[in-house]
C-alpha cells in the first residue's frame, strides 16, 4: 500500500476550505493511506476527518533549525511517500519539497502552471478554483472540492447551548487576527446593542471566543460561550455551535469560512485587504458587504442586511 502526503498548515479557514480537496484526494487514492501534514492547533480536528489515515503535526520551526528539519525529514521518509499533494503552496513547502521529499510526485500550483503562466497572476483567481485546476491537472477527480462536507466534524454541544440559551440565537465574531487588524470591523459593540434591542425577544446573542480573546469578549453585550470547564469551546464545538446558529455576523476569520461552508445564513465583512470572491467566501445563504475602508461601513448599513435575511 502506498502512502499519500498533503500538506495544509492551516489557517482555521484555509484548512476548512481544503476538506473538499482532501476528501476528493482520498477518493483518488482509494488504495492508499492518505496522512495531512498540518499545525497542531488543528491536530484533534482533523483526527476526526474521515477522508485522512493519519496526521501529522510540523511545529514550523525556523529553517536554520537544522536538527528539527532532520528529524522532520526522518518522519516524512518513513512513509515513503509516492504522492504530496501541496495545498499551502508556501515558500516553506516550497522548500520542503527541494529538502525533504525530493522523491515523490509533487503537486503544487507551480507544477501545474501553464507555459508562461506566472504564479502570482494564478493567484489572483478565487482559491477553490486554483485548487480544483491544481487536482486536476495532477490526475484528481474533483467532485467534492466546492461541496465540503463538515458533518464528520459534529459533536454533542446540547449541555453548553444549555447553559446560555434556550431561544434560537445569533453568533456574533468580532475577532481578528493582531498580523491582521485590518480586517477588524470597529464597530461591533454598537451592532451588539442594536440586535438585542430589535430582537431580544426571538434571538439571543452568543460570542464563542478563543483562548486569546475572552477578556475583549467581556467588553461585548453578549453571552460567552465557554465548554463546561469555563475554557474556550474546541474547534469541533465551534463548527457544531456555528451550525445550529440562526445567523452569524463575522470578520473575515476562520469562523466565518465555516459558516459559509456550512452554507448558514450570516454576513462576513471585508475591507479592502482582499475580496470575497477571491477567498471564494460567498454562498447563497451566507453573503459578504465589501467597503473600501471597513471604518466607514456603519451600524444600519449592517443592520438592513440583517433584517433581509432575518425578517
Amino acid at each position: 500500500m502506498s502512502n499519500v502526503l498533503i500538506i495544509k498548515h492551516g489557517s482555521l479557514g484555509d484548512l476548512v476550505q481544503a476538506n473538499g480537496a482532501i476528501e476528493d484526494i482520498k477518493r483518488s487514492f482509494k488504495d492508499s493511506k492518505v496522512l495531512l501534514l498540518t499545525s497542531k492547533p488543528y491536530l484533534d480536528l482533523m483526527l476526526r476527518c474521515p477522508y485522512l489515515d493519519g496526521v501529522l503535526i510540523d511545529k514550523r520551526l525556523p529553517r536554520w533549525n537544522l536538527f528539527y528539519l532532520f528529524s522532520l525529514k526522518k518522519i516524512l521518509s518513513r512513509y515513503q511517500f509516492t504522492h504530496v499533494f501541496d495545498l499551502q503552496n508556501s515558500s516553506r513547502t516550497k522548500f520542503y519539497k527541494n529538502f525533504l521529499l525530493r522523491n515523490s510526485i509533487w503537486s503544487s500550483t507551480e507544477t501545474v502552471l501553464e507555459s508562461g503562466q506566472k504564479k502570482r497572476d494564478f493567484d489572483q483567481e478565487p482559491v477553490l478554483d486554483r485548487m480544483e485546476v491544481q487536482l486536476r491537472k495532477s490526475g484528481v477527480k474533483t467532485e467534492k472540492i466546492k461541496n465540503i462536507n463538515l458533518s464528520w466534524s459534529f459533536v454533542d454541544i446540547e449541555k453548553i447551548v444549555k447553559n446560555y440559551t434556550k431561544q434560537e440565537y445569533i453568533l456574533i465574531f468580532p475577532f481578528c487576527s493582531k498580523k491582521h487588524p485590518n480586517k477588524k470591523w470597529p464597530f461591533f459593540k454598537e451592532l451588539v446593542d442594536k440586535i438585542s434591542e430589535i430582537y431580544r425577544n426571538k434571538y439571543s446573542i452568543l460570542i464563542a471566543p478563543g483562548p486569546n480573546e475572552i477578556n475583549e469578549a467581556k467588553s461585548f453585550n453578549a453571552k460567552i460561550v465557554l465548554d463546561e470547564q469555563n475554557k474556550p469551546i474546541n474547534l469541533n464545538q465551534l463548527i457544531t455551535l456555528i451550525n445550529k446558529s440562526s445567523f452569524s455576523i463575522s470578520n473575515d476569520t476562520g469562523p466565518a469560512h465555516i459558516c459559509s461552508h456550512l452554507n448558514k445564513k450570516g454576513l462576513v465583512l471585508f475591507g479592502s485587504h482582499t475580496s470575497a470572491k477571491k477567498v471564494s467566501i460567498e454562498k447563497e445563504k451566507f453573503r459578504a458587504i465589501t467597503v473600501k475602508n471597513l471604518s466607514d461601513l456603519n451600524v444600519d448599513s449592517v443592520i438592513e442586511k440583517v433584517k433581509d435575511s432575518l425578517n
